[in-house]
């Protein structure tokens, strides 16, 4: 399938969306609405459990399109800009299913706030990370700086948005700010095995986790606690549920059928 500035194709049950806007897959308004609707085909979709973005050439994404911004006549038209893009960011981040970002090359300014609205970030070691939106003197629009105190932690965040300056997918890693780090020839396969590992689990826990843990980050320990309570009981009543316990009893492995 094609979008604007995006391909999606299916790999097995793992829906791969590609940005494709050469020659550094910039974040332009067309690449919002392509990515809006490949996240709406896909959600639609029921064959697939997992969503794994990257981006096409040299790199994930190096930030928003610069050229864009010189369009752009008021600061009322630029915060109509900034909320589009938060729009889709939040799109990805309550996802139904899970989304995970392979980055490699660069996730600049941009292509780092896509990348935080993701629930799982793998990257290469030598990918280049950062919000360096202040060089530019401006300031992230894409919710980069809500997501990434909330990641690595308010000083930290500070410091990078500070400085503006990148810093490599080794170094990301020991924030938190990825997961992994794999060699850029076997990014996408190491992203592809862990998403088809997410993929054999029920659809409905994916969701049902999802669901839990973006509660109680809104809502505190407490009512997060109460929130995964009362979905234990509704998880347990499943289809699923009955099988997952059943094949453990048999010792096999158990065979979902997303219900």
């Amino acid at each position: 399938m094609s979008f604007a500035n995006v391909q999606v194709e299916k790999v097995e049950n793992i829906g791969v969306l590609t940005l494709d806007h050469p020659p550094a897959n910039a974040l332009n308004q067309p690449t919002f609405s392509g990515i809006a609707d490949a996240l709406e085909a896909l959600e639609r979709d029921t064959e697939v459990k997992v969503v794994l973005i990257k981006g096409n050439g040299r790199f994930f994404a190096a930030g928003a399109d610069i050229k864009e911004f010189t369009t752009i006549q008021t600061a009322e038209e630029a915060a109509i800009l900034a909320k589009r893009g938060q729009q889709v960011f939040d799109r990805i981040e309550q996802f139904s299913k899970p989304v995970i970002a392979a980055i490699h090359g660069a996730a600049l300014g941009g292509g780092l706030e896509l990348a935080m609205a993701c629930h799982i970030r793998f990257a290469t070691p030598e990918a280049k990370v950062g919000l360096p939106e202040l060089n530019l003197g401006l300031i992230p629009g894409f919710a980069g700086t809500q997501r990434l105190p909330r990641i690595v932690g308010k000083a930290k965040a500070l410091e990078l948005l500070f400085s503006g300056q990148p810093i490599n997918g080794e170094e990301a890693q020991k924030l938190g700010l990825v997961n992994q780090c794999f060699a850029e020839e076997e990014l996408f396969e190491k992203a592809l095995q862990y998403a088809k590992l997410v993929a054999s689990k029920s659809a409905v826990t994916l969701s049902a986790v999802l669901g839990v843990v973006a509660h109680g980050e809104k809502h505190g320990f407490d009512e997060g606690a109460a929130y995964e309570a009362e979905w234990f009981g509704k998880v347990f009543a499943t289809a699923d549920a009955k099988e997952g316990i059943q094949a453990f009893i048999e010792k096999r492995k158990p065979n979902f059928k997303d219900q």
